[in-house]
């Protein structure tokens, strides 16, 4: 029996919904964001994060963002994975979410290129 809508995966792809229709699906414990076949946010612990690059990591963290740091199972080494919060003020406006969101995808789309 299939696992019933998640209600932060429905947000998300509202809060995205500017930007085309979004599709999250699970993964690894948390969720994948993606539009066109390119993942741009991941989600975690229901809080997003997107894909940066430096100057949108620098952006993001002037707007109060923290990056995603997972620990390694096993030896409980600490890595960055290259995403950042999102603003908390993006939470509630879709327009500035997709803002950031496009920016974010743009950074996907050059790293999956290379």
């Amino acid at each position: 029996m299939p696992k019933p809508p998640d209600p932060f995966h429905e947000f998300v792809a509202e809060v995205f919904g500017p930007m085309g229709p979004v599709r999250v699906r699970r993964m690894f414990g948390g969720a994948g964001v993606f539009l066109e076949g390119v993942m741009f946010a991941l989600l975690d612990d229901e809080t997003i994060y997107l894909k940066t690059d430096p100057d949108l990591r620098a952006a993001l963290e002037d707007e109060g963002g923290v990056p995603f740091i997972w620990t390694r199972p096993g030896d409980g080494k600490q890595v960055d994975m290259g995403y950042v919060r999102i603003p908390d003020a993006a939470l509630d406006d879709p327009d500035l979410a997709s803002d950031w969101g496009r920016r974010a995808l743009a950074v996907a789309r050059a790293a999956k290129k290379n």
